[in-house]
């Protein structure tokens, strides 16, 4: 799950990188995003059977070796016969934000979502069709462009979704840029709440609402899923959930408790083997599978919440 984040001066960021044989590279660079929270990118040289898999981040300690490990773990539970072969040797460099936001520009292409949305950098060309909502957002530290399967997953669902509802409303669980709340706003989703750990997420989420003109619709807070109460007064139509299966299943009381009856349930950023353990704990609390959609490694779900 990527924003605007202003740059003061020429400031520094840190690239994590390791190397993986090329019919590896898809998975690897869903995994180091699904880790760090950070849009992550590959690139393989011509005639290269090794392709590099980057990600950025702002805090050095953002990066440490246990995450070097889930990754490690994350690939041998994918692909066992090649780990036993293989050793994986991380980087973590600093480099300058200027040269990272450069490099983007090759990655980060336009695209369509339904009939009612065109997501596009601030660089594009691209103009939109007849009834589509643009929704522009550059390269920055934080997750979700709409190039992630699970991003797009939930972007397609909110528009899919929205015409069945009376202007509903909507919670964003780990905004990161704020893609999914600025897309609600665009397709007449009314309140919004939107939220993340990460105080840079909330800022870049901020900026990316300002840019899109939709500020006014958009509430951003910084909050922490593990602290909340399980049961609030504010109830929401639709809730997207774009979060680890560990996260989803140890806290699907509070975001369950923020949900209407009848309401929708985006759940995203689960691999396709640890689904079916997230399916039953929602299904256990009445939650009815809609759609369901497996890309890549990934699988992502919508369901109807109806409480016995």
């Amino acid at each position: 799950m990527t924003g605007l984040q202003t740059t003061h001066g020429d400031t520094c960021v840190w690239q994590v990188s390791f190397q993986v044989p090329v019919p590896l590279e898809e998975p690897a660079t869903e995994i180091l995003s699904m880790i760090l929270g950070q849009a992550a990118s590959s690139y393989c040289p011509l005639e290269s059977d090794m392709a590099e898999i980057s990600a950025f981040i702002t805090q050095r300690q953002e990066w440490n070796r246990d995450r070097a490990k889930q990754i490690k773990e994350l690939l041998t539970s994918c692909f066992p016969d090649w780990h036993q072969a293989h050793s994986i040797t991380f980087r973590c460099r600093q480099i300058k934000e200027r040269d990272w936001r450069e490099s983007w520009k090759a990655h980060f292409k336009p695209i369509e979502i339904g009939k009612r949305l065109l997501i596009k950098p601030s660089w594009s060309q691209r103009k939109a069709r007849r009834g589509q909502a643009v929704i522009t957002l550059d390269p920055g530290l934080s997750f979700g462009t709409g190039q992630h399967a699970t991003t797009r997953f939930c972007l397609e669902e909110l528009e899919r979704l929205e015409p069945s509802m009376d202007q509903p409303s909507m919670l964003d669980i780990g905004t990161g840029s704020g893609i999914l709340a600025i897309a609600a706003a665009s397709l007449g989703y009314a309140p919004i709440k939107a939220f993340d750990y990460d105080p840079d997420a909330i800022q870049v989420s901020r900026e990316n609402a300002a840019l899109n003109q939709v500020s006014h619709q958009i509430d951003f807070t910084r909050s922490d899923l593990e602290k909340m109460k399980p049961v609030v007064k504010t109830k929401y139509d639709l809730i997207c959930a774009n979060l680890t299966h560990d996260l989803l299943k140890a806290h699907h009381a509070s975001i369950l408790g923020r949900l209407k009856p009848g309401g929708y349930l985006l759940l995203a950023g689960i691999l396709i083997e640890q689904f079916p353990a997230v399916q039953s704990t929602y299904r256990q609390q009445g939650c009815q599978l809609l759609e369901s959609r497996k890309e890549k490694e990934w699988q992502s779900a919508s369901f109807a919440w109806l409480p016995r």
